[in-house]
């Protein structure tokens, strides 16, 4: 199995949304054929002088079903068990996932979960001081996948981490109720995410990341409510 993050994802090839209004929505169903396709333009960024890709799950909300599948296996994959000296994963509960599928009426699903933020307000909110040997505050960006993680021994559980999430982004991060230690950050699986392999719909892609896509960055409600706006107006 390839653990390489950008080996199993791809640029987005096409020039724009096929979005539908409620109309053409369901003209296209009846043909059979309803996308939501993303922007272009491959994004670079540099990181420590050196020029990396990032990379993000990107959703088709047109694909999403709601099953919620993609919360179990994430939640799964990242909460390992070990058993009898085995590692397993974890049972799957949903309440452990680090993506977040939101439900909304009219009928939209929206799945939420980190945007990779190139700027990672996350980690410039954290106030604990560089570690001098790894040079990482309790919060830092993994060096393989990129994807935000953190070292819940020198973690204060302050916070700033979410507020600063909520106020720049789609409001990913979220303190655990007992230990105050923030979660919820996309661990790309490691390069594998789990929630891309298993989505029955192929609502979900691993993607070079690009933040001129329209729905970038914005919390499930505004995402639904556009959606909403393009898919149920028969005027």
């Amino acid at each position: 199995m390839n653990k390489n993050p950008i080996a199993n994802c791809t640029p987005d090839e096409t020039n724009g949304y096929g979005l539908y209004n409620r109309r053409e929505f369901i003209k296209g169903i009846s043909k059979g054929g309803c996308a939501l396709f993303f922007l272009s333009n491959l994004s670079l960024f540099s990181l420590s002088g050196c020029k990396d890709y990032f990379s993000m799950i990107v959703v088709d909300y047109i694909k999403c079903a709601g099953c919620r599948t993609c919360e179990t296996v994430c939640s799964s994959f990242n909460n390992k068990k070990i058993v009898d000296g085995e590692v397993l994963n974890g049972l799957g509960n949903p309440n452990h996932s680090s993506i977040r599928v939101y439900h909304f009426n009219p009928e939209v699903t929206v799945p939420n979960l980190c945007v990779m933020c190139p700027d990672a307000p996350c980690i410039k909110a954290c106030p604990i001081s560089l570690d001098p040997e790894t040079g990482q505050k309790a919060l830092f960006r993994d060096k393989k996948t990129h994807s935000i993680k953190v070292d819940s021994e020198r973690c204060n559980g302050c916070g700033y981490c979410a507020d600063a999430c909520r106020a720049n982004r789609a409001g990913i991060i979220f303190q655990n109720s007992d230990t105050n230690k923030p979660e919820h950050m996309c661990t790309l699986c490691e390069g594998d995410p789990q929630c891309v392999k298993y989505c029955p719909q192929s609502a979900l892609s691993h993607k070079i990341l690009n933040t001129n896509k329209e729905f970038y960055g914005l919390p499930p409600e505004k995402i639904a409510a556009e959606l909403i706006r393009r898919l149920y107006d028969f005027s």
